[in-house]
């Protein structure tokens, strides 16, 4: 039981990474398109942003969160994780514009804030889609979650050590 509770707690504090740098993306992104170019198409938008975030989780997630997993041939976690990531971004994408079209929650702060709850639904749905079906195979090693979270930064010390003075 300790070990399933490790190994859930080191995957969502990886995830949960990844999630955070994603929100700045999409809701950088998105904000970027609504103020400028298009700011009339609040849902096409969020279809811009949320695919350009979903590149950045796909290099995060398989390479970071869930790389201790045996991974598929990569062609059938490609099409697995953008099928899961295109559903996810549908939900959010109709809630964006279910509340501005239909409940008329217009403005900056409602615009974000119905983006912002798209994006939570789309967690839910993502994270549970990629333990059961994307990266789903048992972890090949054990390590904790805070070496898990470590281990970039020791990486990065390492290359810098190796280079000459």
């Amino acid at each position: 039981m300790i070990e399933l509770v490790r190994s859930l707690w080191r995957e969502l504090a990886k995830f949960g990474v990844i999630g955070v740098v994603n929100i700045i993306i999409d809701m950088g992104l998105y904000n970027l398109l609504i103020a400028g170019p298009m700011p009339t198409k609040v849902t096409a938008a969020k279809i811009i942003s949320g695919s350009v975030a979903t590149l950045f989780a796909w290099v995060g997630n398989r390479y970071w969160t869930f790389r201790h997993r045996r991974n598929r041939p990569v062609h059938h976690e490609v099409v697995l994780f953008f099928g899961v990531n295109g559903v996810a971004l549908a939900v959010s994408v109709l809630w964006v514009a279910f509340a501005h079209y239909v409940l008329g929650l217009d403005g900056k702060f409602w615009l974000n804030f119905n983006a912002m709850f798209g994006i939570g639904l789309g967690t839910i749905i993502r994270f549970w889609a990629y333990k059961q079906l994307v990266f789903r195979n048992e972890p090949l090693t054990e390590e904790t979650a805070g070496q898990a979270l470590a281990e970039p930064l020791q990486r990065e010390d390492a290359r810098q050590s190796d280079r000459p003075a």
